[in-house]
């Protein structure tokens, strides 16, 4: 199918080279140059403004994948309902609040288009493993429209899946974050414990070696934590600032709302707060490897 991908960051790029290397037509949109070269080195189109984007759908129905942090959505959504015909379809492909994609859904439709949210999990690790997909949208009919490109985004070990109304992938990708924060908490701390137990000079990298063997609790996570602490057992080099972006903070205020009790992720929460304000060890460390391992994130602030 033919499709735009905005937003050539970590994983907009993986987006654009699987798609471009499945067969599809896609041009690649950036506010900088390199990337979009970079894409077309991986059979892209090149499109260096929005304009070009349009022309190179010529008479197609035009779908544009944003995938850009929540903050610049809408603004971008704006530009780009300017100039795009009737009947197309923008997919916000981030992190998004899903209360605020029910917003961009009404303004968006009340301009003749359609919005897809699609809450895209995998990380820097996508284009190897596959996407994991969380999908909304009022319409199934316009959701069909872009399973041709979701089918080869989930090769060979992800997924996709659409659940229902407007927000409702972004609903479903949130709270999956807010539950990867108490995972990656419970984890930190158990490998601070056997660091710092009666047990001196344990090989935790060992330990997270003989986890991943179908223990209870072996994961990707657990995985990710084995890989770090082979490489550098001490975290040297890690200053233990976890930055928190969003999804555990907006899950927990619609908890809240509905007077759900949630102590794990609001502990695991608190913790990325207090690292913020100084309040380091060597669990916040191995939260900090654990994102850069997964989602190429900053190791340090």
């Amino acid at each position: 199918m033919k499709i735009a991908v905005q937003g050539l960051g970590r994983m907009g790029m993986q987006i654009t080279r699987k798609l471009a290397e499945d067969g599809h037509f896609v041009i690649a949109h950036n506010r900088s140059r390199e990337p979009i070269d970079e894409a077309v080195e991986h059979g892209a189109k090149p499109a260096y403004d929005k304009k070009s984007v349009l022309n190179l759908f010529g008479d197609d129905q035009p779908v544009v994948w944003i995938m850009l942090p929540a903050d610049l959505v809408d603004g971008q959504v704006d530009e780009w309902l300017d100039i795009l015909p009737h009947d197309s379809i923008i997919i916000d492909g981030g992190n998004s609040d899903f209360r605020k994609t029910k917003l961009l859904n009404d303004k968006i439709t009340n301009k003749g288009s359609h919005l897809i949210d699609i809450g895209t999990s995998g990380g820097i690790w996508g284009y190897q493993n596959g996407f994991s997909m969380m999908c909304g949208s009022d319409s199934k009919e316009y959701f069909d429209v872009v399973i041709p490109a979701l089918a080869s985004l989930a090769k060979p070990e992800g997924a996709y899946q659409y659940f229902g109304p407007s927000g409702s992938g972004h609903f479903v990708k949130m709270v999956h974050n807010a539950v990867e924060y108490g995972m990656m908490e419970s984890l930190a701390e158990g490998y601070h414990i056997l660091k710092e137990g009666p047990y001196k000079q344990l090989d935790l990298g060992a330990a997270g070696e003989v986890w991943q063997h179908h223990s209870v609790v072996t994961s990707w996570l657990n995985e990710l934590c084995r890989d770090v602490l082979k490489e550098n057992p001490n975290l040297d080099g890690v200053d233990g600032y976890v930055a928190e972006s969003g999804e555990a903070r907006w899950t927990l205020e619609l908890a809240n709302s509905l007077n759900i009790p949630m102590p794990a992720i609001q502990s695991a929460f608190d913790v990325r707060v207090a690292s913020q304000n100084g309040s380091i060890n060597f669990s916040t460390k191995l939260l900090a490897a654990m994102r850069n391992k997964f989602g190429g994130h900053k190791i340090n602030k």
